[in-house]
């Protein structure tokens, strides 16, 4: 009996660690289905400017990606696409709030279009991957595209089209969400790769994944990207 009674103890525990597993992922996929039907809202034009929000792993590795495209005044490391307030970077990790690392990207349409910033967002990033890029993983690294208004929708659901077809089986792993809320991220993730070229993670993941991108996309960077 004394061997049995761990055994079985063992056994129910793993049966309910699935059961509360299962019915995790059951409320994340209640959670994106409820986002799907909000409403999104529209950021305002500020001085010409206007304002883009994407997830794609890392947000240092996304912030200099779209920092070195031209028509880009500045890309804003944060978070976004969760249901809780004031997320920081400890409660992100968790996995527990909903939100992804994003990045908040201000840009000059005139230079730079919506269509042509889904282009660099789909170009830099494994397409297929499922919550991550990369060596990152987990729910907080997870691929999401916001879009504000029908038209930004319609470009994203047609980029997604035309990638599918080209995958064949393959099916993009991107969430698309109508945008709602953006946090911006402690200080101290703002132009991290720029500020720290010598940390292990820039050296072997950001710098390569930003070079990748910039020999796919010569044409869209700025001059001092080259």
């Amino acid at each position: 009996m004394k061997k049995i009674i761990p055994i079985l103890f063992a056994s129910v525990l793993l049966t309910v660690q699935a059961s509360c597993q299962s019915s995790n992922e059951s409320n994340k996929k209640a959670e994106v289905e409820a986002q799907k039907t909000q409403t999104p809202v529209e950021v305002p034009t500020e001085n010409g400017l206007e304002k883009a929000y994407f997830a794609s792993g890392c947000f240092w590795c996304v912030e200099a990606i779209y920092e070195s495209v031209k028509g880009v005044k500045e890309s804003i490391s944060g978070y976004s696409g969760g249901h809780t307030k004031n997320p920081t970077y400890e409660s992100s990790n968790t996995g527990r709030t909903g939100h992804a690392e994003a990045v908040e990207v201000i840009y000059n349409p005139e230079t730079v279009s919506f269509k042509q910033l889904v282009d660099v967002y789909f170009g830099s990033q494994n397409i297929t991957q499922v919550n991550g890029q990369g060596p990152d993983m987990g729910s907080q690294y997870r691929s999401i595209i916001f879009y504000q208004n029908d038209a930004q929708k319609k470009i994203i659901d047609n980029k997604i089209a035309e990638l599918e077809k080209e995958l064949g089986e393959g099916k993009v792993a991107a969430q698309v969400l109508p945008f709602q809320k953006f946090w911006i991220a402690e200080a101290y993730h703002q132009n991290y790769e720029r500020n720290n070229p010598n940390n292990p993670y820039i050296q072997n993941v950001s710098i390569p994944r930003l070079k990748k991108f910039q020999k796919k996309f010569p044409e869209l960077l700025k001059e001092d990207a080259h």
